[in-house]
């Protein structure tokens, strides 16, 4: 849970970092005007240490936008296909205690064996669908913080930045060392 956490952090902390620096491009003149989202302090002479703040990049990077879009969209679509699948199993629940009176002894226990095994099945269902849910999100994530970090170290190089630290409230973390 710590790891996921630090994770998510640390990749909103990157993309903060990468539409900071997309917003500066490479110009060296707004270097200064980006300072409320990216500040340095000289630790030594030809030293550059740099942070992000992973909440500004969460919020105003497209590609985050864009998978926190599509996960929710997937998220919705399992929601309403569990739901439905719910539905119909209650359906067939209500109408096998509408008629149970009236069945056979040897028929509604095979009725009620058939619900049983129904509702493992949905049970199932729900457990496995949520869990590609959360692995599908886990590699969204993982290659989003990537991405941000491929960017980090090329950009860092660059600029002769010596660290990228990440900030997000009451989550501090360094990114590139």
């Amino acid at each position: 849970m710590k790891i996921t956490t630090l994770k998510v952090s640390s990749l909103a902390t990157a993309i903060a970092i990468v539409s900071v620096l997309s917003a500066c491009g490479n110009k060296d003149a707004k270097t200064d005007a980006t300072a409320a989202k990216t500040s340095s302090a000289t630790v030594a002479a030809d030293e550059k240490i740099v942070y992000v703040n992973s909440d500004s990049l969460l919020t105003k990077y497209e590609y985050a936008k864009d998978i926190k879009a599509k996960m929710e969209t997937k998220g919705k679509a399992a929601e309403a296909d569990l739901a439905a699948k719910g539905q119909a199993f209650q359906r067939e629940v209500q109408a096998y205690q509408a008629q149970a009176n009236t069945l056979p002894a040897d028929q509604r226990a095979a009725t009620e064996q058939r619900l049983q095994r129904k509702d493992q099945e949905l049970k199932a269902y729900q457990q496995n669908a949520g869990a590609a849910l959360q692995n599908e999100n886990a590699k969204e994530q993982e290659a989003l913080y990537n991405k941000i970090a491929d960017y980090l170290k090329t950009y860092s190089k660059t600029k002769g930045y010596k660290m990228v630290l990440t900030y997000s409230k009451g989550n501090s973390a360094i990114l590139f060392a």
